[in-house]
């Protein structure tokens, strides 16, 4: 896991674990706030986890979810080609929503979604969860409703990021890196991953 300054796109810090879990993260963002950090807010994938150990240190703090990955995700459930009707439109509602970039806007998606719920809802609660494509309708349709009191906070403050694309854009080249240092130990790997982080870092300092 990794946390990144967005203003500078520079890494805070980094943790390597197996898998990510509540208390994990918990105590390495306490390790973080300990030392000073007070974020006004967090640009997150919406891993349930990570949402949930970071509202349990910083209670006001913003968490924006991700454009990029309530997209993705939501149209990967709906699929590329939805047999429904609901799910065509429900898709096309979600392919709108990382250009948002006034409250106009946000205001139109946010109407365009109730309306399509007043419209399909019924429907949907009426189709049979047995079938998977049905149950990843109304997957997504829980994706949205949780995820939308936190989707627009960018809106009220550029310096939030809509997307985590930055962050995305780290970890790819460090797996470049990684593949080029194949048969590093568990030990390495971390060490790895610091200095990564440390040389990407100096060398932005170095162009300020």
């Amino acid at each position: 896991m990794t946390l990144m300054d967005a203003t500078h796109q520079m890494i805070l810090s980094n943790l390597y674990v197996p898998k990510e879990g509540f208390y994990s993260i918990r105590k390495w963002l306490l390790g973080l706030k300990d030392r000073g950090l007070e974020p006004v807010a967090f640009t997150t994938d919406g891993e349930r986890s990570t949402l949930r150990a970071i509202a349990s240190i910083w209670t006001h703090t913003a968490i924006q979810r991700c454009l990029y990955h309530l997209q993705h995700e939501g149209c990967r459930w709906l699929r590329s080609y939805p047999r429904t009707t609901a799910g065509r439109e429900l898709r096309h509602l979600l392919l709108g929503l990382i250009p948002i970039r006034s409250v106009k806007e946000r205001d139109r998606f946010v109407l365009a979604y109730k309306h399509w719920l007043a419209k399909h809802r019924s429907f949907v609660l009426s189709l049979p969860m047995n079938i998977k494509a049905n149950y990843d309708l109304k997957r997504t349709i829980i994706l949205i409703r949780n995820a939308l009191p936190n989707m627009f906070h960018y809106l009220m403050d550029p310096l939030i990021p809509s997307t985590t694309n930055a962050l995305e854009g780290w970890h790819s080249r460090l797996k470049r890196s990684y593949r080029q240092h194949a048969g590093l130990s568990q030990r390495h790997k971390i060490q790895f991953l610091k200095w990564v982080g440390y040389f990407e870092n100096q060398q932005k300092i170095n162009n300020l």
